[in-house]
C-alpha cells in the first residue's frame, strides 16, 4: 500500500485506510488516532447540528489491533435529553468488531459563567517549537509521516514532555476534518509524547483505551499535548495528557497502558 494524500479513502460506506494510518508496532495495524477520529466523524454525522452541538466526552475501547483493511462504522443513539445526547459506535473490519466508542454530545447555550482563572497557554507556540519525529516507528511511511510534530518542552523518553501536532493530510479524502476529529486524530499520541522509557530500547507500550474530555473545541489546526506517564513494575501504566490550542487549554486525555518487555533495536 503506497503513501496517499489522506488517512482514509471512501468506498461507499466503507473507509479504506492508507499507509498513513500505520502504527509503530506492526506493519499491518493502525495507529489508534485515525480509527478514533473516524468514529468521532460517524458520531458527528449521526448527531447533526454542528453549530450547536459540542462533543464533550469521547471514549474508545480498542477490542483488538485495528487492521489496515476497509472499515465500517455503525452508530446508535443511546441517550436523549434536552441538552445532552449519548451515542455508541462500533468499528468493524472484515465483519469483526475491532473498537467500540461512546460519546456525550451537549447542546451549547449562551450563559454568563462566574469568573474563572485564565488557563495559561502551552509555550513555546508551534512556530517556536523544534521539529520532532517519533523514533519508534518501524516503517518509513506511517502515521508519523501523516502528522507534523514539534516538541515544545521536556525530553522524549523522560515520562513528561509537551508537543504540538497537526495533520499533514485530511482525515478522509475530500473532507475537511472537524475540530473534534482533529483532536481525536492526535490525542492517542499522548502516550508517545510522554513515553517513559530509554529511547535506545524498543519498548512496546499499547493503550487499550482512550478518553478525551473537551470543554471547548480548538481554534486552528495545531493541537498541543502536555503528557505525563506513570509506569508500574507489574506492566500497567497511565498517561494523562493536557490538550491545548494556541489560546490555552481545551481539555484532557487519559490512556491506560499495557507495557511490553524492552528489546534491543
Amino acid at each position: 500500500m503506497s503513501e496517499e494524500n489522506a488517512f482514509f479513502l471512501l468506498d461507499g460506506e466503507r473507509l479504506v485506510p492508507t499507509a498513513l494510518t500505520r502504527g509503530p508496532w506492526s506493519p499491518i495495524h493502525q495507529h489508534g488516532g485515525p480509527p478514533a477520529a473516524v468514529m468521532a466523524r460517524a458520531i458527528e454525522q449521526a448527531a447533526g447540528e454542528p453549530d450547536s452541538l459540542h462533543m464533550t466526552r469521547f471514549t474508545i475501547d480498542f477490542m483488538r489491533p485495528v487492521p489496515i483493511e476497509p472499515l465500517t462504522v455503525s452508530v446508535e443513539r443511546v441517550r436523549d435529553g434536552r441538552r445532552a445526547r449519548g451515542y455508541a459506535a462500533v468499528l468493524s473490519a472484515g465483519g469483526q468488531v475491532v473498537a467500540r466508542a461512546t460519546a456525550l454530545v451537549v447542546r451549547t447555550e449562551p450563559v454568563t459563567p462566574p469568573p474563572v482563572r485564565v488557563q495559561e497557554p502551552l509555550l513555546p507556540l508551534p512556530d517556536d517549537a523544534a521539529p520532532f519525529q517519533f523514533p519508534f516507528f518501524r516503517n518509513p511511511v506511517g502515521y508519523h509521516t501523516g502528522v507534523e510534530t514539534r516538541m515544545a518542552r521536556g525530553t522524549f523518553g523522560s515520562g513528561r514532555a509537551a508537543a504540538w501536532m497537526r495533520l499533514r493530510v485530511p482525515l478522509v479524502l475530500g473532507e475537511t476534518p472537524s475540530p473534534a476529529q482533529r483532536v481525536l486524530a492526535v490525542a492517542d499520541s499522548g502516550s508517545g509524547i510522554g513515553a517513559a522509557f530509554d529511547p535506545a530500547l524498543f519498548v512496546p507500550f499499547i493503550n487499550a483505551d482512550l478518553t478525551v474530555a473537551l470543554h471547548r473545541f480548538p481554534d486552528g489546526e495545531w493541537i498541543g499535548l502536555d503528557a505525563a506517564t506513570a509506569l508500574e513494575p507489574h506492566g500497567i501504566g497511565l498517561t494523562r495528557t493536557g490538550l491545548y490550542d494556541v489560546r490555552g487549554s481545551i481539555g484532557q486525555g487519559l490512556q491506560g497502558l499495557v507495557i511490553g518487555q524492552p528489546v534491543a533495536r
